[in-house]
């Protein structure tokens, strides 16, 4: 394979890659060029149908014509043999065969020829279906594909929604209140263990001792007293 040739099969083979590509991304341009195809097939066949439809129809014509002119030479010769016409007759049974031998054939080629115009036919037909149907496969596919493309679209626009962002916003508020909890325990914490504090603590409690001790000494001289006033 020369130089050329090999660069011109690799070419195509890129364009091949990038029609493909093109068609994947665009599936209704691929229905759409095969729809095109079916159909100039479908339009070659149905000018080919015609055809052999047309050459059917001119064996017939032909087949009838030769029947026509083999009855009428039929009947010519029995007038000839009944009129002793011999040399006629030799004449009229030469055309006779003749005319015999080609309407064989004629039925042959008609028999032929029909039986190519049933198939064409059918073919026709055939390639006809396959249009509608690969039309409806179109419609269909492409209805899936638009159903898929707005379930993935809802999808992403769903999990555009999640509530990572709200979740993080939240936990950035709670640790913000646990901070400030900390923060006024820390500072509960710092007041207790605070000299001033534990001083101020301490004349309270002696206070509360003192105040012990004198109503104690006043019990005591109350109870003196009443003692004494028993004794007189």
């Amino acid at each position: 394979m020369s130089f050329f040739a090999r660069l011109a099969n690799l070419w195509k083979g890129f364009v091949s890659l990038w029609i493909s590509d093109v068609e994947r991304e665009h599936p209704e341009i691929a229905y759409e060029n095969a729809i095109n195809s079916m159909v100039e097939k479908y339009s070659a066949l149905k000018k080919a149908t015609a055809a052999i439809i047309r050459r059917r129809e001119e064996i017939s014509e032909r087949l009838a014509a030769r029947q026509k002119e083999l009855a009428q030479v039929s009947h010519d010769l029995n007038a000839a043999v009944e009129t002793n016409q011999d040399d006629l007759a030799v004449v009229l049974i030469q055309k006779k065969n003749a005319l015999e031998a080609e309407v064989a054939d004629l039925r042959a080629d008609l028999e032929t020829a029909q039986k190519d115009a049933e198939s064409a036919k059918n073919s026709l037909m055939s390639v006809q279906g396959e249009i509608k149907k690969l039309k409806a496969e179109k419609e269909a596919m492409l209805a899936k594909m638009a159903s898929a493309q707005a379930r993935i679209r809802i999808q992403e626009q769903l999990e555009g929604l999640s509530v990572d962002a709200e979740v993080k916003a939240l936990d950035n508020v709670r640790e913000h209140i646990k901070n400030q909890i900390a923060q006024a325990n820390l500072s509960k914490e710092l007041a207790e263990t605070n000299l001033d504090a534990r001083l101020q603590q301490l004349r309270q409690t002696s206070g509360d001792v003192t105040a012990r001790a004198q109503l104690a000494e006043l019990k005591a001289a109350a109870a003196a007293r009443k003692a004494g006033v028993k004794s007189m």
